[in-house]
């Protein structure tokens, strides 16, 4: 039994931990890649056009949910499980050869756009198609906490990108990192990606498939959510809305963010987030273990508020531009995104019946990351350094954050088991 577990575990973890080292990694080093495969006279154009190709591959998401949740649905969790994977591993070999624009000109561009696409439709249906399958496997009553594994392992990839390029910029040069250490980055990925292959084939399939298999849905899964679970379908757009906001804000953008604006080194600026991603990593497990006791709402409504409340002034006061300060106020949202982050994914996967859930589930979190997640960095850029508009990732989130409370506060329903 403990082996077992402990296999399951592994399955939700590693597979995580790959998809989001590798699609963020990207996030991480913009700069590099916008004068590697974008240059232009204005840096500024430059570093738009690569956050784009970010925003690219984050709008192939909801099509790699539709595929891979359709997978998860029809033929069970683990062959798209096992589906995702290799959609992730296979482009990560492919950017550690990949020539540049001096070699290629627009080719090579294309082709990174193209690249940044196929990661983006495993990541659509890896993260959500996890949670469903340790969800699943789970006790009723310790659900969150289960699925608040394929979260820790997701903050465990991108923290090990966090630490990578934190720990490339103090060791390389900038001209080293232009040249060749930059392609160094994906080779960790592709390790990982084999072993990821080899636990995901020793999986077995979820109880909740294998008795709901007996009597398949007709017809295609989100076609009956739009039907039957219209309020369910607007939580879960405007929940993960928060989620995309969020996320790649205060733990994506706002490294560039200190960089560019706050003047901090890259070493510095990367190495906050690294901080502020462990606190948010260290509390991920404790959060959700405490919604599978007291509930899942109260800690929603807490987080929203202070969301809606605090993330314009703790904005404000990063620009006094004390590295300090900019610390404690980063960490301080670290704790908010703790309280809200950890219990979503059982929230919104306990939203759907189980027919409908790796399609639906999937399908409507992608769609709203894609929307709100993966153009945040560019549209930050575009508000911050071309309109000057210097609190706007707060204002942003703060905006956000307040429409979702309010929605969460009329509609959002208890699903922790009694």
């Amino acid at each position: 039994m403990m082996v077992s577990r402990r296999l399951l575990i592994a399955t939700g973890l590693l597979g995580n931990v790959i998809e989001w080292y590798d699609f963020v990694v990207y996030g991480y080093f913009a700069q590099v890649f916008a004068k590697l495969f974008f240059p232009s006279h204005d840096p500024i154009v430059s570093l738009i056009l690569s956050f784009l190709t970010f925003a690219v591959g984050f709008l192939a998401r909801p099509f790699g949910a539709l595929i891979i949740g359709y997978v998860a649905d029809k033929k069970g969790r683990k062959p798209a499980l096992v589906l995702s994977i290799y959609l992730m591993a296979i482009p990560s070999l492919l950017l550690v050869v990949l020539p540049t624009y001096q070699t290629l000109g627009v080719v090579s561009s294309i082709i990174l756009g193209t690249i940044r696409i196929f990661q983006g439709l495993s990541a659509g249906g890896e993260y959500t198609t996890s949670v469903t399958f340790l969800l699943e496997h789970s006790h009723p009553k310790r659900r969150a906490f289960y699925a608040s594994i394929n979260l820790f392992g997701a903050i465990l990839g991108i923290l090990l990108g966090s630490l990578t390029a934190t720990i490339f910029h103090h060791v390389f040069s900038e001209e080293a990192i232009l040249s060749f250490a930059w392609r160094l980055v994906y080779l960790p990925s592709i390790i990982l990606a084999y072993l990821g292959i080899l636990i995901r084939r020793r999986a077995y399939e979820t109880p909740s498939f294998v008795r709901e298999a007996l009597s398949p849905a007709k017809g295609f899964p989100l076609v009956y959510a739009f039907k039957h679970h219209k309020k369910e379908l607007i939580l879960t757009l405007v929940l993960s809305a928060v989620q995309g906001v969020a996320f790649f804000t205060l733990f994506v953008y706002l490294s560039t963010y200190y960089n560019r604006v706050l003047k901090l080194p890259p070493d510095q600026s990367f190495l906050i987030n690294t901080i502020a991603m462990v606190l948010l990593e260290l509390f991920i497990p404790i959060v959700a273990y405490l919604s599978d006791l007291y509930g899942r709402r109260p800690f929603f409504l807490i987080s929203l508020f202070l969301y809606a409340l605090l993330s314009l002034p703790l904005i404000k006061f990063m620009l006094s531009y004390d590295i300090k300060t900019i610390l404690l106020n980063h960490l301080a949202f670290a704790f908010i995104s703790s309280l809200f982050m950890s219990i979503l994914p059982a929230t919104l996967a306990e939203l759907f019946p189980v027919k409908i859930r790796g399609t639906s589930f999937s399908v409507l979190y992608n769609t709203s990351l894609a929307l709100f997640g993966g153009t945040v960095p560019m549209v930050c850029t575009y508000f911050v350094e071309k309109l000057n508009f210097l609190t706007f990732p707060g204002f942003y989130l703060s905006t956000v954050s307040a429409l979702a409370l309010i929605l969460s506060f009329f509609f959002l329903p208890e699903n922790r088991p009694s």
